[in-house]
């Protein structure tokens, strides 16, 4: 059992977040691409459209209608979010200001359970953990971030 044990406590947090960044990186991505129209671009299922994009109507008529964040109105707060859903995975992707995009999609994820659907804690709880893992432990060695701060020999 001990070996076993020890096999599992051997799992790289490298691949540990290397898996979480593209997961979390996905949830968001795809919610982003539900807010808008003119571009999409989907990896899994090889979906590109190449384009400028837009905000959708729908977009807007889903955050007047059914998100309803409080005190922003609702062109504002799907912009936000469909820009934020759209950034913050590439930069995770890229393993790029990572703490940052995590923390900054852990506010989004918080904002969501509170005010928007607080019955999918579940869900939220899951989120919370990846972004969670990665603002402490950062990106691993597969990112832009590792390769920055060994450039300038902030890791050994």
């Amino acid at each position: 059992m001990q070996r076993i044990i020890a096999l599992f406590g051997s799992i790289p947090d490298t691949f540990i977040a290397a898996l979480g960044r593209f997961s979390i990186a996905a949830v968001f991505w795809k919610s982003g691409q539900t807010k808008i129209e003119g571009l999409a671009i989907d990896l899994v299922s090889g979906e590109f459209q190449l384009g400028w994009p837009h905000l959708s109507d729908s977009a807007v008529t889903l955050f007047e209608y059914e998100y309803k964040v409080p005190l922003i109105p609702p062109e504002i707060a799907a912009t936000l979010a469909a820009t934020a859903e759209h950034v913050f995975p590439v930069l995770l992707l890229l393993g790029f200001a990572t703490r940052f995009s995590a923390l900054a999609l852990l506010g989004m994820t918080a904002v969501i359970e509170i005010f928007v659907y607080p019955d999918a804690y579940p869900v939220h709880g899951v989120w919370a953990t990846v972004l969670l893992f990665l603002i402490a432990k950062g990106p691993g060695t597969m990112s832009v971030d590792y390769w920055l701060a060994r450039r300038n020999g902030m890791v050994p």
